[in-house]
């Protein structure tokens, strides 16, 4: 029986899966006339299609048929991974205890784990990890589980993973860090746990940004505040340009404020010769250029941190 071209039969049973009509899907199989991991023409099978709806009793019963739990979609994605990224932990139970690979990878290297993680279901990351998959595994561009766990913010879930012993400081492809990544999304809670666990506070991207730069580039004052604790590099950075450039030229003058009370050096040119107040006259924001240069030791004490004359 081929398996690539959908019958009436094999169209019974992926509606019946889809639906989760148990009843329906028991007469369609016990016909004879459809094979069980008959796919679509994506590749989708009852069984994944089951386990991506939450339809636990179909999941039981094409198992109990012999359905193949580690049959794949065109883009490699299984039952498994619907099932982490859906939290159907119950699923997510069975699967693994029919034999499952845990770490079966999608085409873009996303596992289940991965996915468990992106959508922040922590009980399913928990069982990922106890039946043995890799805390490190990592997606095509780099990415770990860790990282796309920072990049949506997910603390309580990120605490559980270091504590599991994920490397914290992993890099993406692009050099790109959790932290980094933390600091860009304006994840303050989440770079406070990072630093607190040792992450390195002046991590370059393959770009030359550290996490403080794309935290002002952003303007987020938050982070930015979470980083200068811990006395973070002012000045010129590998891709010519200061934290104080990217405040500067993209008008978030609070953080402007923060960096200068920190000692940052109004002073430092860009790779094209710029200053920070030259790059703020030029993108319309003179206030900023006139604070820059006019700033003196004197005026530390007159501005609070969020940037409020006091």
């Amino acid at each position: 029986m081929s398996l690539k071209k959908e019958t009436p039969s094999d169209q019974q049973l992926h509606l019946a899966a889809l639906q989760g009509n148990l009843e329906q899907l028991k007469k369609v199989v016990d016909s004879g006339k459809v094979h069980v991991d008959c796919k679509d023409k994506e590749g989708t099978t009852p069984l994944i299609l089951a386990a991506a709806n939450n339809h636990l009793e179909c999941v039981k019963e094409l198992l109990k048929q012999g359905a193949d739990p580690g049959a794949r979609r065109l883009t490699g994605t299984c039952a498994l991974f619907f099932a982490a990224q859906g939290g159907f932990l119950d699923i997510v139970k069975v699967l693994v205890s029919h034999g499952a690979p845990v770490d079966l990878p999608s085409y873009d290297g996303g596992t289940p784990l991965f996915v468990a993680c992106q959508c922040n279901h922590l009980d399913v990351v928990k069982e990922l990890l106890d039946a043995g998959s890799d805390i490190h595994s990592q997606m095509v561009d780099g990415a770990t589980s860790l990282f796309i766990t920072a990049q949506n913010g997910h603390l309580k879930l990120l605490k559980f993973l270091i504590e599991k012993g994920a490397d914290i400081d992993m890099k993406r492809k692009d050099n790109a860090t959790a932290l980094w990544i933390a600091a860009q999304m304006g994840h303050a809670n989440i770079v406070r746990e990072l630093i607190s666990a040792g992450s390195d506070i002046d991590a370059v991207r393959e770009d030359g940004a550290t996490p403080l730069f794309k935290a002002c580039h952003k303007g987020h004052l938050e982070v930015v505040e979470e980083l200068l604790k811990h006395k973070p590099r002012l000045g010129l950075l590998p891709n010519g340009e200061t934290a104080l450039h990217a405040a500067a030229l993209f008008g978030h003058m609070k953080i402007t404020k923060l960096l200068m009370a920190a000692n940052a050096d109004g002073k430092l040119k860009n790779k094209e010769g710029q200053t920070p107040a030259e790059l703020a006259r030029e993108a319309g924001y003179d206030y900023i250029a006139k604070f820059i240069e006019g700033y003196s030791a004197s005026s530390v004490g007159n501005f609070t941190a969020n940037g409020s004359a006091t």
